[in-house]
């Protein structure tokens, strides 16, 4: 199979004549005026900030920012509430329900899965391989004439690896749906972002996040990086004030603070490698992966019941144990040095006494 991709053969066709909702917004997208357009409250709000005036629906200001910083053109840009949302936007878009398919690759991101069967979208499941990457030869095996998205979470979650370059390109190349590539946690790798390779591939997308190394997962901001095409596509079919505006003044300030944001980064980075050597001292871990993440997957003699003990003392880590391929892993989100180092007091704790919860 080779790669003639076209975006309207793989979209839904009453997406390609739909009529998107046009906002108060869209029709003037000045900054001053009297506002008697959008049914807004005139006097303010009844907090101490006034958000009485609807947000910028295409974020047109974010997205100046984000030009220099990404290095891509405004128009090959969609914000969306958390990456949940593109994951969303771009599954309705092309699966026609109880119908189309999807692949994933477990052990993966959760919300592939979910998303697809919200939707009554088949999904067809490629296992990694054994040392968590991608068997491409089974993935394009698996693709049908249905196959509408391929999902590629890369650093992968739980795993915390970064996916073979040579695989994706592959999969790319021999395949005319859409292949997302995920990097929520790109900030954390060496490894150069897909961004760059959205020109060779039309049916590329990528998203990326700022809840994880700019620190801001409570405002729910996704990145979408894609063809001007399918962008247009995204903003057809979103809310039509998906960011709010607390959300959009956070960005703002936060794009300001990109040195902050690269400082937090590397004493994550520095915390991984101290937690992976204190954990390696330790007896009841049998394995700690490789990451290019902000966690550690660790393989622990007795998951569960390390995981109750840790619960018992009120540190919260995540149960992978019962996950294709993670058998008897717990995930380990890095923290600071000093929940590390409790952490690690309470594994030895355990270890010494044997406790049982």
């Amino acid at each position: 199979m080779s790669n003639t991709f076209d975006l309207n053969k793989i979209l839904r066709p009453h997406i390609i004549s739909l009529a998107p909702y046009s906002s108060a917004r869209d029709e003037y997208t000045g900054h001053t005026g009297i506002f008697l357009d959008a049914n807004e409250n005139p006097y303010g709000s009844a907090t101490t900030e006034n958000y009485n005036r609807y947000p910028d629906p295409y974020q047109a200001e974010i997205k100046q920012k984000l030009i220099a910083l990404k290095n891509i053109s405004s128009e090959r840009i969609f914000l969306g509430n958390g990456s949940d949302e593109p994951i969303d936007l771009l599954t309705r878009a092309t699966c026609t329900p109880g119908q189309d398919h999807v692949i994933i690759m477990p052990p993966t991101y959760g919300m592939y899965e979910v998303s697809a069967s919200i939707h009554d979208v088949k999904i067809d499941k490629v296992s990694l391989t054994t040392d968590f990457q991608i068997d491409a030869e089974s993935v394009i095996a698996a693709i049908t004439p249905l196959t509408k998205i391929i999902w590629i979470c890369s650093p992968n979650n739980p795993t915390g690896n970064v996916m073979q370059h040579e695989a994706i390109q592959t999969i790319l190349e021999n395949f005319n749906g859409l292949v997302v590539v995920d990097e929520a946690y790109v900030d954390f790798t060496d490894t150069p972002t897909w961004i760059q390779h959205l020109d060779t591939y039309p049916n590329l997308v990528v998203l990326q996040t700022f809840s994880k190394a700019w620190g801001l997962a409570g405002i729910r901001v996704g990145m979408c990086f894609a063809s001007a095409e399918i962008v247009k596509i995204l903003n057809k079919i979103k809310p039509p004030y998906n960011i709010s505006l607390p959300a959009q003044k956070a960005l703002l300030e936060g794009l300001d603070s990109v040195d902050k944001k690269d400082k937090m980064v590397a004493e994550i980075l520095k915390e991984r490698s101290s937690l992976c050597n204190m954990l390696q001292d330790l007896s009841l871990v049998i394995k700690i992966y490789p990451s290019d993440a902000n966690f550690l997957l660790v393989q622990f003699e007795d998951a569960k019941a390390i995981m109750d003990y840790l619960i018992h003392e009120t540190i919260i880590v995540r149960d992978r144990s019962r996950v294709h391929l993670c058998e008897g892993c717990l995930r380990i989100t890095v923290g600071t040095k000093e929940e590390n180092e409790v952490l690690i007091e309470t594994l030895k704790k355990y270890q010494q006494k044997g406790v049982i919860v």
